[in-house]
This record gives C-alpha cells, structure tokens and sequence, in this order.
C-alpha cells in the first residue's frame, strides 16, 4: 500500500525560470492561453475556446470569494514603515459581520518590519470628500503581537469603506513589485462575491462576462463555492516529504442547492474551476462521511483535516455522502454548510467528485502541483514541459489549463 507522507518534494520540481512568471495580466482576460490534457492528449488553444471544450447542458463550479485590500501601511514618526497584513477576522469573527462593522474590529496579521514597532499606536489620516479620515492600529493583546485592533474615524465607516481607501491589493510576493490600482480589478474574478481573501482564485481571472454569457448560450449552468482563500496557499514546502509539511486551514462556505446539483450532475458533466474549488468540494466529499459516522456532529465545529481521505476507514459513495449532508442541513434548518478544511491532495489520492480541472500553473515543489499530479499522474510533467517549449506564462497572472481525467473512484 503506498504511503503517501513519505512522497519526496523533490520529485516535484521544475525548473521555471524568472521571466516565465508573468509580472502582468494580459489585456483581454479570455485572450490568454489555454493547454488542453484530454484523452491522454495536449494541444493548445485560448481561453475564448472554452464554450467548444465543456459539454452543453453541463455545470460549472467556481469560487466567489473576493479579494480584500489586506495589505495596509503606516509610518512610525521615524519614517520607518510597518506592514499589517490582514489574515483572519478576530471580532467580530465572521467575515459577513467585520466588513460591515463601525469605529473599530480586530484581526490576525502578519507584520512586516515588526521589530522596529514597539507598540505605540500607528496613525495615518487621508482626505477623502472634503472629510479628514484617521486609521490607527496598536496591539490587542501585548503578549500575542499578531492580533491588532483597528480604529477609525468618523466612526460611521465600515470597515469595507475603510479598506477600500488605505488597502492596497496583496499580490503575490513572488512578482516582486508593488501592486497597481490596476490590480484592484484585475487580480479580482468577475463573478466574485463575497469579501474575504488575501489571494485570488487565479483559475478564474481568465473568464470576462462575455465568455459567461457564451457558456450560458450552450445551457452550461453556474454554482459556486465560497473558499476564502488565505496566505498558506503562498507558504512553500520545506520539508522533505510532504508527511511533514502542515497543510493550512481555510474557511469553506457551500449553499445547499449546490450540493443538490452536485447529487444530480454526473461527473463528466461537471467542470471545477480553480483548485480552491476543487478542494472545496473533495472535502465535502469527506465532511459528509464524517456526518454519516456522527449525524449529531455540532455545526459550529466541523472540519475536515489534511491526512482525511488517507485514513484506513471505509468510505461510503458519493452519493450516499451528499445525502448525508443535505440531510444534515435539513435537520438543523440551514441553507449552506460551513466547515474549515486543510484537505491535502497529493499523488495516489482517488478523486470522488472532481474529473475536469481549470486551472493555472503553479510554483515548483508546491502543494498545488502535488494536487495536480494526484489528478493527472506522472503526466504532469510532460504537460509542464509542453507548456514551457510553448511560451505559456506561469502562475498567478499566467495562463490556464483545463486537464481532464477519465474517471472517478466512487465507491
């Protein structure tokens, strides 16, 4: 039986140089590449193809999560600069609630130069419609430094408000340049919904409404997941086999009406966009076999942790899963599951929802590769290769991929 922990990181490295990495989006969203793996096969063509490539009368999932502002600025009185990095809503706790809260809020962070902050309270002031706005931010608790609490007048700003006029945009570290107000829109899906990550599903900047409203034309019908993406997706494996490496939690949001259609859709008729997505609904798969061991499990704690799938329990099928869940929801009166995941999806896992993936190309040595090795196999590597003879631009803002398996393990 194989051991997926002792899957070596180095067996997943490629060599991609600098200028592959694309700094910059392309002008036209949809005008961007396309690699095609199908039938053991791999061509190319654009993202505008996209309405030919998935079968009508079929479903597409995507994420709708929103990128936030997260990256916020201040001066101590020295002039040296400190970075908050938001991560995480501390108070209020819910994402829906802290952007639309007034006067102050708290939140986890990351701090750049933190060393050279003490403590004092960080100021900034802007004039905005003939109005002076202050922000200011200063420890929450002094022993747990990462926690900081945010005021602001006039106090009847939201917090939205607020990001929106000292945020900037947190694009990837790895493009090594300041954000632009142009990243405001363009690091930011169309159909993006709810505020909430520091990192884009990039799978789904390719897509413009004019490519929407084609699909639609072919009756391809649109659901979504809401997976507020975080900055582990950016944290690389350091460890030598992945059975070291801690996978990162996130917040999984999933209406019920989806998981009717995903009970109602057959699988090659089902199309995932983004590895969020994918991942999201995979660990839906096993949050429904936990509720089917435990129907009383309590809604406010239910998680789905990274070694799951891999454990020498014997899983009931897809279906019987999905129902365990919408039988869940009715019991308890709710109209969406929420639940935290650290899913990891490495080579010799056996997918049970997901068979066609949209989706970039990602770092060396990353778990997103090993998510798509698990899906393509050892073909990743000839895909990769085929992608950097042919002038593809990799990761965030790069080009795309739509990668399809034959079939799925569902028993």
């Amino acid at each position: 039986m194989m051991n997926h922990k002792e899957i070596r990181i180095e067996d997943y490295r490629y060599e991609l140089p600098e200028e592959r990495i694309a700094n910059y989006p392309v002008e036209d969203r949809d005008l961007s590449k396309l690699l095609v793996y199908r039938n053991n096969k791999i061509s190319q063509t654009q993202f505008s193809s996209l309405p030919d490539l998935l079968p009508a009368n079929s479903t597409l999932i995507w994420n709708n999560t929103k990128v936030i502002p997260a990256r916020l600025e201040f001066h101590k009185s020295t002039g040296a600069l400190i970075e908050i990095f938001l991560l995480e809503p501390m108070a209020p706790s819910s994402y829906t609630s802290i952007f639309s809260q007034q006067g102050a809020c708290q939140w986890k962070t990351i701090i750049g130069n933190q060393k050279k902050w003490k403590g004092e309270a960080l100021v900034r002031t802007l004039e905005n419609e003939s109005k002076t706005i202050m922000l200011s931010a200063e420890y929450a608790v002094e022993d747990e430094k990462s926690q900081i609490v945010l005021k602001w007048t006039p106090e009847h700003l939201t917090f939205a408000r607020i990001l929106e006029l000292f945020g900037k945009t947190p694009i990837p570290p790895y493009l090594r340049r300041e954000s632009t107000e142009k990243d405001r829109t363009r690091y930011q899906t169309v159909y993006a919904n709810f505020d909430g990550s520091v990192a884009a599903p990039t799978a789904g900047l390719h897509f413009t409404q004019g490519l929407i409203d084609k699909l639609k034309q072919k009756n391809i019908c649109f659901n979504s997941v809401t997976l507020h993406v975080g900055s582990g997706t950016f944290v690389p494996v350091k460890t030598e086999t992945i059975g070291d490496h801690t996978m990162h939690s996130e917040t999984v949001i999933i209406d019920k009406s989806t998981i009717i259609t995903l009970l109602n859709t057959a699988p090659d008729q089902l199309t995932v966009v983004g590895t969020t997505s994918l991942r999201s609904l995979e660990s839906l798969f096993w949050l429904g076999q936990q509720i089917i061991r435990d129907p009383n499990a309590d809604p406010d704690h239910l998680s789905v942790e990274q070694w799951e799938p891999y454990k020498d329990i014997p899983a009931k099928d897809t279906q019987q899963s999905l129902t365990a869940l919408i039988e869940y929801l009715d019991n308890h009166n709710a109209d969406k599951i929420r639940f935290n995941t650290s899913l990891l999806i490495v080579p010799g896992y056996k997918f049970r929802l997901v068979n066609r993936l949209i989706t970039n190309f990602h770092q060396p040595s990353s778990t997103l590769l090993l998510l798509v090795s698990a899906l393509v196999g050892d073909k990743w590597r000839e895909i990769y290769d085929f992608a950097m003879a042919n002038d593809f631009r990799f990761l965030s803002y790069g080009d795309s991929s739509l990668l399809e398996i034959q079939s799925l393990n569902n028993g």
